[in-house]
């Protein structure tokens, strides 16, 4: 790979330091690093330095997952032996108990895997449990409370998709335990070691991160600040390795690859929802195209580090891309990958959008704010706003735009066979869901009096609490702040969206990407007067908090 395209790489995602390699066949095209790993002590950045890959771990938990299934553990055959996947199917029903014979279906491992299990986010939810973002996070003891409050699904089983890190920390628990081994050992001995990653390791606390890399939140205008992170974690994320560890690891799934039965292969294999619709996740991993090729990879985050790999099996190419700040890593992953592969994407068609995509919508199927705007610089693409981020689409005519994970329609104001309040038709590929949604009116202006918005709301199910404030008498400014069991979290501004819809800024979370704006969604009694608000985002949805007491502050 040339060196001048390698710069304009380090160039486009400027930051505090990174490294990124290129491996083609088992063999290394490209290997650079630039930068700080510790820009206050001057340390520069390695092919040594560890990083923490975050859930880059899912895969490999799952490659250890696929590996006790044909090769049980010494420790697990000397208790009796049997079929391995049985005993982690009770420690599924162990762990869960109160999901076990829930109406919406049945849990399996396969949904764990697949990020199709319908649990709520626990790093979303500790916002609503009162956390704040510098706080800590144990395992031994905060974990298990939020398992315990996990007593439904936001979509049955199967059905659809929803990434969800209690997924693997749920995997990776019942891993242990059927196996008998912890889950360091097990990654040691099954995946580390074969690989040749010399010094990777399970890290599960991110405060104790192996020296001398730390992370960057900010940027180059508002300035780059430490990112102080206290979480523990392990198997949804927790894996810490040097750009060497993670070239021997792409050099090992080449080989892998070229027997049909490895590990490697079996996890890689397209899954598919109860339906026999196709999926685009599996076992840690994200199935994903460039041009014809198929590419699968997967990304990770925390505050302060972006990480990301690809891999194309049919091209034998890989790309590893660390970040010690908040770059986007797998935006950069890609555009090397793309490079490689000689990949130039069509230019798109000159299409003037219709004027009436752009605006706000609720989802109805559980409560989503959904928005659409023009792509600044981008002609013919619009910015849809639903999940953590938002996501472009790509014009086909004035009133219709697709994407590779997303297919969306508008209907002109004009039509008869289409209600004003219903107007916009959403396909998510990836999430094997369709629905309509409704347009918000436009706001008034100024927002209205939110003074009988405010007060104390409760949610029983999750024991979260919310209280509400308004700035004054006659404002539209309104604060919110979550209580739980983490305690009392921060006071967030809200933003009056339009008719009874306010969202409630969460910029920074636990965990990274943060779960961003929440929706609040509030409903009224006969009597006029609000008893009862619907809040969530996309990585936890639809929960019901009720009116502790009616009343205005």
């Amino acid at each position: 790979m040339p060196g001048d395209f390698v710069a304009s790489i380090q160039e486009k995602y400027r930051g505090t330091g990174g490294a990124i390699a290129a491996v083609k066949d088992g063999h290394v095209l490209t290997e650079s690093t630039w930068g700080f790993a510790d820009m206050d002590l001057r340390i520069p950045m390695t092919a040594t330095t560890h990083l923490p890959i975050c859930s880059i771990s899912k895969q490999m938990v799952c490659l250890v997952l696929e590996s006790i299934i044909r090769d049980p553990p010494t420790i697990f055959r000397q208790r009796g032996g049997g079929d391995i996947r049985d005993q982690l199917d009770a420690e599924l029903k162990n762990m869960l108990p109160q999901l076990k014979d829930h109406p919406d279906g049945k849990l399996t491992i396969a949904d764990l895997c697949n990020m199709q299990s319908g649990i709520r986010d626990y790093w979303a939810m500790t916002t609503l449990w009162g956390a704040r973002p510098d706080d800590p996070f144990r395992l031994t003891m905060d974990a298990p409370k939020t398992l315990e409050r996990t007593r439904s699904f936001h979509f049955p089983p199967g059905t659809s998709f929803s990434y969800s890190n209690v997924n693997f920390h749920v995997l990776a628990r019942i891993i242990e335990r059927a196996a008998g081994q912890s889950l360091d050992q097990l990654l040691s001995e099954r995946v580390f070691i074969p690989a040749g990653m010399s010094t990777a390791s399970l890290s599960p606390n991110t405060a104790g991160h192996p020296l001398p890399c730390v992370g960057y939140e900010g940027d180059e205008k508002h300035g780059y600040t430490l990112a102080h992170n206290r979480i523990e974690w392990s198997g949804d994320a927790g894996i810490v390795a040097t750009l060497q560890d993670m070239v021997a690891y792409e050099k090992y799934l080449h080989a892998s690859w070229t027997d049909p039965s490895s590990t490697y292969q079996t996890i890689a294999r397209p899954q598919t929802y109860r339906d026999g619709s196709p999926a685009t996740y599996g076992h840690g991993l994200v199935h994903t195209k460039i041009g014809e090729h198929s590419i699968i990879g997967h990304g990770g985050a925390l505050r302060g580090f972006r990480l990301h790999r690809m891999h194309c099996p049919a091209e034998k190419t890989s790309v590893v891309v660390l970040f010690n700040h908040e770059a986007d890593a797998g935006g950069a992953a890609e555009e090397i990958l793309k490079a490689l592969l000689n990949y130039s994407p069509p230019l798109p068609a000159s299409i003037t959008p219709s004027p009436e995509w752009t605006g706000a919508y609720l989802n109805p199927q559980n409560n989503l704010l959904l928005t659409v705007t023009p792509s600044p610089g981008k002609p013919s693409t619009l910015s849809v706003t639903y999940a953590v981020a938002p996501a472009e689409v790509t014009l086909a005519s004035p009133t219709t735009a697709e994407s590779a994970g997303m297919l969306a329609s508008i209907a002109p104001s004009s039509s008869s066979s289409v209600s004003p309040q219903q107007n916009l038709s959403i396909t998510r590929l990836r999430e094997n869901t369709t629905f309509q949604a409704h347009r918000l009116p436009a706001p008034s202006v100024p927002p209205p009096s939110s003074i009988d918005l405010a007060g104390e709301y409760q949610c029983a199910e999750v024991q979260s609490s919310l209280r509400i404030t308004s700035a004054s008498k006659h404002s539209g400014l309104m604060y919110g702040a979550f209580s739980g069991f983490m305690g009392n979290g921060p006071v967030a501004l809200m933003k009056y969206v339009a008719g009874e819809v306010w969202t409630l800024a969460c910029p920074r979370g636990l965990d990274a990407p943060a779960p961003g704006d929440w929706t609040c969604v509030f409903q009224r009694g006969e009597d006029g007067t609000v008893d009862e608000i619907t809040i969530g985002c996309w990585l936890a949805r639809n929960l019901k908090f009720e009116r502790a007491e009616k009343g205005t502050e």
